[in-house]
């Protein structure tokens, strides 16, 4: 009982703590303002997704008094998800060279995988692949990689609170069907319920936006916790692999096709499937509501097939991912000048 309230608690606590910061936002004229690259039309508040930073750390003390958290895990999420979110708030209030926040974000991702442990041995068709050194550096790439990604996909009303609270409810309903002995299920948890204040703010039409304190932060600490299960059962890493595939695979496509074409990538842009989605829809609702839909009945149903070890991960893996890979394709991820053609 004293753990749904702790949970309600947290849920509160993020919500006033959002609303307090949009009106610190206002005070100091901290405004996203529309312009060609932006997927919104009313100049919005930014950096509301500091209150799931605050909430979330605040807890984790808690759970290691109490003997619910290992003391190393709780180091690593601390330590990287602040560094992190300083680090994105200091950019929210300025500008921050990108090489100096990749210099952080990878320094947070190598801090995650000392305390962790490192990065676990994988499964793939019945067998358990050790990677050895190669392993950590795949894992920080990959973290980063997730950290980043999560930045870039946080574009439109909702998408990235929604993304979060699926994602956590399903890893957490994961982890507690493969180790119901374990207190593990109770971090994604948890971060659930700070992004669920902070998401009464930015349903569409949002009040609020997250901020790169808040998107980053998610982002690494959604690559730790997947890194984490892995330690606790290694197809676990496939789970959240598969639950994560809407943002993975826009990400990661649009990405490709902005490297392949000389363009920075790090620069801001709007030419992810989910944003060309939104203006063909002419609506952020719809389109946050679809990626809620396919998390909740299609990528949960077949990451807990492999959780339970029904079906192997990488098969589970390659039959989530197709079709996101046709929605990718077909909503133009990364296709600049089917883009352009279509917002003329």
């Amino acid at each position: 009982m004293i753990f749904w309230w702790f949970l309600l608690l947290t849920s509160a606590v993020s919500w006033a703590l959002t609303g307090f910061l949009r009106r610190y936002a206002l005070a100091k004229n901290l405004i996203d303002i529309p312009n060609e690259r932006s997927s919104h039309s009313v100049p919005t508040p930014r950096g509301g997704g500091v209150a799931i930073v605050v909430s979330f750390l605040a807890v984790l003390p808690i759970l290691n008094k109490f003997d619910l958290l290992f003391t190393p895990v709780f180091l690593a999420l601390w330590g990287a998800g602040f560094a992190v979110a300083i680090t994105g708030f200091l950019d929210d209030h300025g500008h921050i060279a990108a090489r100096r926040r990749l210099l952080v974000h990878f320094g947070a991702a190598v801090w995650g995988l000392y305390w962790l442990g490192g990065f676990p041995p994988l499964t793939a068709f019945g067998y358990l692949l050790d990677l050895g050194w190669l392993g950590y550096v795949c894992a920080a790439v990959y973290i980063v990689w997730l950290l980043n990604l999560y930045n870039f996909m946080d574009g439109i009303d909702g998408l990235a609170g929604i993304e979060a609270i699926t994602v956590c409810c399903s890893g957490a309903l994961a982890v507690w069907l493969v180790a119901p002995d374990s207190t593990a299920w109770m971090l994604p948890a948890f971060l659930a319920t700070a992004v669920l204040g902070f998401l009464f703010w930015n349903l569409p039409p949002a009040r609020v936006f997250m901020g790169d304190a808040g998107s980053g932060f998610l982002g690494i600490m959604l690559a730790l916790l997947s890194v984490q299960a892995a330690w606790i059962e290694p197809r676990l890493l496939w789970v959240w692999l598969i639950l994560l595939g809407v943002f993975i695979v826009d990400a990661t496509v649009t990405l490709s096709r902005r490297v392949l074409r000389g363009e920075k990538f790090y620069e801001a842009h709007r030419s992810h499937a989910y944003q060309y989605a939104s203006r063909i829809l002419g609506a952020h609702r719809p389109v946050t509501l679809a990626v809620c839909a396919i998390n909740v009945f299609w990528l949960m149903p077949v990451a807990i097939l492999v959780a339970l070890a029904k079906l192997d991960g990488i098969v589970g893996l390659m039959v989530a991912y197709f079709p996101l890979l046709l929605l990718a394709y077909r909503y133009k991820a990364g296709d600049r000048q089917a883009q352009t053609r279509q917002a003329k």
